[in-house]
């Protein structure tokens, strides 16, 4: 149970960094924000052990979730612009 609220915790916190560190509007709500925190960190992760930075099972650190969650606000803004 903590831990379920530990990952929405720091998912909400890397949001909000994400979106304060890249410019621009991305309309998200707080929900989406703990979203796309959490989606980072799990891209950071996956990226990190394909490069070898991380062993298996370690979790991927803050600064490389909040460039993940990042990454994702990027595309976001590809995708959405063309639709």
């Amino acid at each position: 149970m903590f831990s379920l609220i530990g990952t929405i915790i720091v998912g909400f916190v890397v949001g909000l960094i994400a979106r304060a560190v890249k410019p621009g509007d991305d309309k998200l709500g707080w929900v989406m924000t703990i979203v796309l925190g959490i989606a980072g960190a799990l891209v950071a992760g996956y990226l990190g052990r394909a490069l070898g930075w991380y062993n298996e099972g370690e979790p991927a650190g803050w600064i490389a979730s909040v460039v993940g969650a990042v990454i994702l606000l990027v595309i976001y803004g590809m995708v959405r612009r063309r639709a």
